[in-house]
């Protein structure tokens, strides 16, 4: 899947990646290592999404998602107003570039329980129990 996003990512670009450090970069660093101690709820860094409109929508659907809470696919589709579109929203879930920041981890299946993940589902766990602690004052 990887891969699969950063070939997306290359060619919407027009890009090839380059290692290199700057100012965004280290601030955006710095907010995962708050996120990750329980210090910070959203990210304030500047984004750049490379995909359809769709997507897009999608995508901001999902920074609409509280922290410390989840959701659906269906309730995604419904947010963006287009009920019927359920499966297209979890595809363009796992085309998300850039989970945490873009909390694609926040979405679970109807039924209650865990569902996919790129990171694998031990980490989306992980990082709901995390923000769930936060949320209620256990962290």
């Amino acid at each position: 899947m990887r891969n699969t996003v950063d070939a997306r990512l290359k060619k919407g670009l027009k890009a090839t990646f380059v290692e290199h450090d700057d100012k965004v970069l280290k601030e955006t660093r710095k907010q995962f290592d708050e996120y990750l101690s329980g210090d910070r709820t959203e990210f304030d860094i500047p984004l750049l999404q490379v995909g359809t409109d769709f997507q897009k929508s999608v995508w901001d659907a999902l920074m609409r998602v509280p922290y410390g809470t989840t959701s659906t696919y269906l309730q995604l589709a419904k947010d963006i107003g287009n009920e019927k579109a359920v499966r297209a929203v979890a595809g363009a879930n796992g085309a998300n570039a850039i989970g945490i920041i873009i909390p694609c981890h926040r979405i679970i299946g109807s039924d209650g329980e865990l569902v996919g993940y790129g990171g694998g589902l031990p980490v989306k766990k992980r990082l709901l129990k995390l923000e769930m602690n936060k949320k209620d004052g256990l962290v």
